[in-house]
């Protein structure tokens, strides 16, 4: 409360004394009567544990500025207005910032607020500072009211020294958080050594409460209703944007503090209740004539370093604000404006980022710089709603700057790099690695929109030029907006000249943002059934079209229709017949016909065969915990599977289903082992030939490892 309630109504009559001397008194009742209504309301209908809520150096600051247009007409077209008009309409958006807390809290804007750039709010919190200091400049020097600051800087003669010695003791008071109790006693003693006067005079508020405060905070809050009984409909315009500005502001300096108490006490807070609490709070306050405010981080640390652990001890700031009331009202009375002055230098100056020079160190951050010097700027020079909107057009020009930045393209890979799950004979292998440099496969990633689709093209023309095939999976994608799909479609039209594919692979129906992004592309005219376009499932069918197309140009590609091939025909067993081995094995060979959907073998069965495909496709499934599974390989006429198990005798390691109707030559490893024991030979030679064909198979996998690897 020591902390809370001098800088309440030092904030309190920052923003009111603007419409002039005899509304300093009324500002400092509305710090008072802040402090209490925060301090009670806030943790007690919300809040965040340990929190300390009282009115704010940006509330001041946006007030401020609020009235200062009202009176001079800068704000609505009904020109300027009188002190007397301009009270209520600063009631309304205080009682207005505090239903939007409301509305933030309840939508879940808690998460939002936080994803408002450091920069922009370091500036803007800077810039709230620069204006407190620069506002509390002339009252510390004494200065004559309207003196221009600059001028009177330069004017050592006009300043009132009893009054600068005030303020300095009253900042020096600060360190010790009894700052305005020395800075009266400092006033005190300089009038008994008759350096000041005695009694209220041009030094102190002249406030008329020394005859009762209850009386007067009574009828402060009589007047604040009272005021706004007078309020205009036509008004409300002019206000929408100051309490939109002040209702995140407040939010702001809330959740900032509450970040530093999460990181002092190893906790999380709930945002969007610490939002509730201060909109009820912040309502509470303006209906009964306070000031709005936020989490203060002064007053939270001393409770936090004392020992406050629950919202108890945040509720028991405004319960001793209140119980001080009664002692207030002759106070007031003496409050010298130099120390009320001091403490606001001091909270200004505390407010300002001095870490943003070392953003000055390094090339990188200088925009980071200029963008938070930028928000201060415009806050100084014009006014803080003005820094609100610059604020939120250096938000928007930061994101599009970071979305610029990041790659597009995650992964690029050339066909001869990469390879589908589909099991390709050697020869058929041998062909995909001679035509693989024709097929470019890219993984893209986050959001294709204006300010990246020129990187993109730049990237891919070199590919356009040569490649017959180009893949763009898409399933790492955020969002496509309608500059990316016209520069997909005139990536389309230059591929299409050269008879070239544009294959796109994991367009998805249900985007983070919404977006349903193949029927985006089908609505563009992107994926029209008469253009060289493709769209497929997955990245892995996109790689085995491209295939199948490489191979059908080869005359490779197996249609399905082609006849079982016989044992001699089996390319794991070519080399064989010459010595009439392949006859001796042929005691061991088994033939099996299999329906499209049945399963071979399961994961876990006993193994020992060896299975050669005559006619088919055969799909290896790894099963997945739960439910699922993922492809594994996919095996076709002339290949064999089953050699791990036949080969150590394990169980099996995943399930084979016949994708196709399938006819197998089946080698069990007890018959063939009863050959073999007849025929050396026949172990000798098979073996040799699996150990090929599974050293075929490795080396292709590390050509894919480390073109994964390189890209």
């Amino acid at each position: 409360m020591l902390v809370a309630v001098p800088s309440s109504i030092a904030y309190g009559v920052a923003a009111y004394e603007v419409l002039g001397p005899e509304y300093a008194a009324h500002g400092a009742v509305a710090g008072i009567l802040g402090a209490i209504a925060l301090g009670l309301i806030a943790p007690l209908l919300g809040g965040t544990p340990r929190l300390v809520s009282a009115p704010c150096a940006p509330a001041a600051a946006v007030l401020t500025a609020l009235a200062g247009d009202l009176l001079t007409g800068a704000r609505g077209s009904a020109g300027p207005m009188a002190p007397q008009q301009v009270l209520p309409l600063l009631s309304l958006v205080a009682l207005m910032a505090g239903g939007l807390q409301l509305l933030q809290g309840a939508a879940g804007g808690g998460r939002l607020i936080k994803y408002i750039p450091y920069q922009v709010v370091s500036g803007y919190l800077s810039g709230v500072g620069a204006l407190i200091l620069l506002g509390q400049i002339p009252s510390f020097l004494g200065l004559p009211k309207g003196m221009p600051i600059w001028g009177a800087l330069g004017s050592p003669g006009l300043w009132h020294w009893p009054g600068i010695v005030i303020g300095a003791v009253t900042v020096a008071g600060i360190l010790i958080i009894l700052g305005l109790a020395v800075g009266v006693l400092t006033s005190c003693g300089l009038g008994v050594l008759r350096f000041a006067p005695l009694q209220p005079g041009p030094m102190t508020f002249i406030t008329g409460h020394a005859t009762g405060p209850g009386s007067s905070v009574f009828d402060g809050i009589l007047a604040t209703w009272s005021s706004l009984g007078q309020f205009r409909l036509e008004s409300l315009p002019a206000l929408l944007v100051p309490a939109l500005t002040l209702s995140v502001l407040l939010s702001i300096d809330t959740l900032k503090t509450c970040v530093v108490v999460d990181a002092m006490t190893h906790s999380r807070h709930d945002s969007n209740r610490a939002l509730l609490g201060q909109g009820f709070g912040n309502l509470a306050s303006a209906l009964c004539g306070g000031m709005p405010g936020a989490g203060t981080l002064g007053a939270t640390m001393v409770n936090v370093n004392s020992g406050g652990r629950t919202r108890v001890s945040s509720a028991l700031e405004g319960a001793l604000a209140l119980a001080v009331l009664p002692f207030l009202g002759w106070f007031l009375g003496w409050l010298p404006v130099a120390a009320l002055a001091g403490i606001l230098l001091v909270v200004g100056f505390r407010m300002i980022d001095r870490h943003i020079f070392h953003l000055l160190k390094q090339k990188s951050t200088l925009l980071d710089f200029c963008i938070i010097a930028a928000v201060i700027i415009v806050a100084v020079a014009i006014n803080l709603i003005a820094a609100a909107g610059a604020g939120l057009g250096l938000a928007i020009l930061l994101f599009i700057r970071e979305q610029m930045r990041g790659p597009v393209i995650r992964r690029k890979l050339r066909g001869d790099q990469i390879s589908s799950k589909q099991g390709r004979l050697p020869v058929e292998k041998d062909a995909l690695l001679a035509y693989g440099h024709l097929t470019t496969v890219c993984e893209l990633q986050g959001t294709l929109f204006f300010g990246t689709t020129d990187r993109l093209y730049t990237e891919l023309e070199p590919d356009l030029r040569r490649s017959r095939y180009l893949i763009l999976d898409m399933h790492r994608v955020q969002s496509v907006d309608f500059t990316a799909v016209h520069l997909l479609r005139q990536i389309e039209s230059i591929l299409a000249e050269r008879g070239a594919h544009l294959v796109f692979s994991g367009l998805s129906s249900q985007l983070a943002t919404g977006q349903n992004l193949e029927a985006y592309f089908v609505q563009l005219g992107l994926a029209d059934p008469a253009s060289n376009v493709r769209i497929v499932g997955s990245l892995e069918e996109a790689i085995e079209w491209t295939e199948d197309r490489v191979l059908e140009e080869a005359h490779l590609l197996q249609t399905g229709h082609e006849p079982p091939l016989e044992l001699p025909e089996i390319e794991l067993l070519r080399e064989l017949e010459a010595d009439n081995t392949l006859s001796a094995l042929k005691a061991c060979v088994v033939e099996r016909v299999v329906e499209a959907g049945q399963e071979i073998f399961k994961r876990g069965d006993p193994g020992g065969e060896l299975f050669l495909i005559r006619r088919g496709t055969v799909r290896i499934l790894l099963p997945l915990e739960g439910s699922g599974q993922i492809t594994l390989a996919t095996f076709g006429r002339g290949n064999f599977f089953g050699d791990m198990a036949f080969l150590d005798g394990s169980v099996r390691s995943a399930d084979a289903v016949a994708e196709t109707a399938t006819d197998l030559f089946v080698i069990s490893r007890t018959s063939f082992n009863e050959v073999v024991h007849s025929h050396p030979l026949v172990g000798v030679k098979v073996f040799a030939r699996l150990a090929r064909a599974l050293a075929v198979r490795l080396r292709y996998t590390d050509t894919e490892l480390r073109g994964l690897s390189e890209s």
